[in-house]
């Protein structure tokens, strides 16, 4: 009887590591990763921060993300150069890739709809519930791992870029909105506020998108691996928009 051996192709990609500031934070992450069932091996590096991982079979980065978080507050992505990714990261359907986000939209806007139901629809109380919700929950979101969010949003977002502690602040920001659109709080500040952050955060956000850019969506924080795209382009211009009915309808 012949025994035949069956050998896998084993594939190689490379991940921009982020978080990391010491040898010790190296042997923490390459740990965590070699413990993964079909890594085959993971070549963790300081400078430049990047592990390069052989494996067996494909690995989302959603399950390295895991794996990592365990080691400390350290973020992977895809290395935008590393194109080998792209056919991986993108497999999964539309609806199945952007489920927690639809998900997190359909509740905040039926809650907001049910809230606002006073005898009558009431257009202007459910937009603001609907911002208040929307915030609090995005804010929530960011708060998980606010470290890692930080190092995420710093990746395509102007401010974060050149002012890296922005990305510290800005849950806090969304935090403080929507609680002005809970508590009614002055709306002509709050809109105006409102339309200013989110302007300027879709900047950067079309600038990725365009550039065709595979980096990971902070807007759920590092929680949830959403890549970059159209839809984070909607999110943010939506919110513009209510802000601009909103502001007009105050005048």
């Amino acid at each position: 009887m012949q025994l035949c051996i069956i050998k896998f192709k084993t594939m190689t990609h490379t991940y921009q590591l982020q978080g990391m500031t010491c040898g010790s934070c190296v042997s923490k992450v390459k740990s965590q990763l070699l413990m993964l069932q079909d890594v085959e091996s993971a070549d963790v590096t300081l400078n430049p921060p990047q592990a390069v991982i052989s494996m067996q079979n494909h690995i989302s980065t959603a399950a390295l993300q895991e794996a990592v978080s365990k080691a400390g507050h350290y973020t992977i992505k895809p290395d935008e150069h590393d194109h080998s990714h792209a056919p991986m990261e993108n497999k999964n359907s539309w609806l199945v890739t952007y489920k927690p986000l639809l998900l997190l939209f359909a509740f905040t806007t039926g809650i907001s709809f049910i809230a606002s139901f006073n005898g009558g629809f009431q257009v202007m109380t459910w937009m603001n519930l609907f911002m208040a919700s929307f915030f609090i929950a995005f804010s929530f979101f960011k708060f998980l791992n606010l470290e890692g969010f930080a190092e995420s949003y710093s990746s395509y977002d102007l401010l974060a870029k050149r002012l890296p502690v922005y990305g510290y602040v800005y849950p806090f920001i969304e935090l403080a909105l929507g609680i002005a659109y809970l508590t009614g709080f002055n709306p002509v500040i709050t809109n105006t506020t409102t339309i200013a952050v989110m302007g300027f955060s879709s900047i950067g956000v079309i600038q990725t998108v365009l550039a065709k850019q595979q980096i990971q969506c902070a807007c759920l924080g590092a929680v949830f691996n959403l890549p970059m795209s159209t839809v984070t382009i909607v999110e943010d211009l939506l919110m513009v928009g209510m802000a601009g009915v909103m502001l007009v309808f105050v005048f």
